[in-house]
């Protein structure tokens, strides 16, 4: 009995170990509103991971990207993602395409990412997308505090 016990916590301790990320500092990442381009729904996200500039403490913040097709077609989608710290002006920092089956929601995909020492700053991205065929989307936002905790 005492024998099972044991081996039944061994086995919880074990799939707990395999499902813990690998990245220890992984951030959350937070989406903004939602506009659309053709069928396509978009969501703009960032997150923000900690790091160091030399002695400094720095934010990698990362724009993502979350699409999904409401149409009942697939479709090739376009997309560009921007970073602007503080009121600053904008800066590409990724682009990319990605194919989305009919009823299908992809991401958050990571679009691109800038590196930033930390201020008490606000640091905006945003994203739009264009399927096959369609405009461009409205500019979807999402916004964090550069060095929140």
């Amino acid at each position: 009995m005492y024998l099972r016990r044991t081996a039944t916590a061994l086995c919880a301790a074990a799939l707990t170990l395999l499902t813990i990320p690998a990245d220890a500092h992984a951030a959350a990442i937070a989406c903004g509103g939602g506009t659309s381009t053709g069928r396509v729904a978009v969501n703009g996200c960032i997150s923000a991971q900690r790091g160091t500039v030399g002695a400094f403490p720095s934010r990698e913040m990362t724009a993502h990207i979350k699409l999904r097709n409401a149409g009942t077609r697939a479709l090739n989608v376009s997309y560009e993602a921007f970073a602007r710290p503080d009121g600053g002006s904008w800066d590409k920092v990724g682009t990319g395409r990605a194919y989305v089956r009919a009823g299908e929601e992809i991401g958050p995909v990571e679009v691109g990412s800038t590196t930033r020492v930390c201020a008490p700053v606000r640091v905006e991205i945003r994203v739009h997308a264009r399927a096959d065929g369609a405009a461009w989307s409205n500019w979807s936002t999402a916004a964090t505090k550069q060095c929140q905790t």
